[in-house]
């Protein structure tokens, strides 16, 4: 699924639309969000919040020509998962720059170590930043978009065609210097998830 220039409002029928359209995403968001330890959370993107990142741009851009909405979709439409894996935005947050700084240091190459497990299966590492390298030789990105493939037994599972009892999803990153795992997402974050599923 990828969203179609047609689709998309002009930057007027955005203006009017756009307080009950973000309060919309807002809560659709709120459903798709996990929180991996205190730093790191887990936005998982569908149709709905990338076409709400793409009216976003358009609107502080003041995008209005056709080559530049064009290049808004091309950037964005691969964050639509495609019914055989789940995508997210990734965000490292600390409150304080100081420590942020450091932490970005430390926390090299932790984008690769994230993972989602379907119940019993084996661990699925993301793939992450297909678009652009995210860190350098010193410090990564505190921003990463990450894509998990996941093999059509874990989907089955998933959808509850296997009869292994109710499916679990959990999430966890494994580094060095930041390892957590949730368990089990909430059963709304993993009806929500599973829907992205074809």
């Amino acid at each position: 699924m990828s969203i179609s220039r047609e689709s998309l409002w002009s930057l007027e029928e955005y203006a009017r639309r756009r307080q009950e359209f973000r309060a919309e995403v807002m809560a659709h968001k709120k459903r798709r969000t996990v929180a991996v330890g205190g730093h790191v959370t887990l936005i998982f993107e569908d149709e709905l919040t990338v076409r709400y990142q793409i009216q976003e741009m358009l609107r502080i851009e003041r995008t209005f020509e056709e080559r530049g909405i064009l290049d808004e979709l091309d950037a964005y439409n691969p964050l639509i998962p495609d019914g055989h894996n789940l995508k997210a935005t990734m965000m490292i947050e600390y409150a304080d720059e100081a420590v942020r700084k450091v932490e970005l240091a430390r926390l090299l190459g932790v984008q690769d170590r994230v993972y989602v497990q379907v119940g019993q299966h084996p661990r699925v590492f993301a793939v992450a930043d297909e678009d652009l390298d995210r860190q350098n030789e010193t410090k990564t990105s505190s921003v990463h978009f990450l894509r998990f493939e996941l093999t059509p037994e874990m989907i089955a599972e998933l959808r509850g065609q296997r009869g292994t009892g109710a499916p679990s999803l959990a999430i966890g990153i494994e580094h060095p210097n930041y390892t957590y795992r949730v368990d089990a997402v909430a059963p709304e974050t993993l009806a929500a998830l599973v829907r992205d599923l074809a």
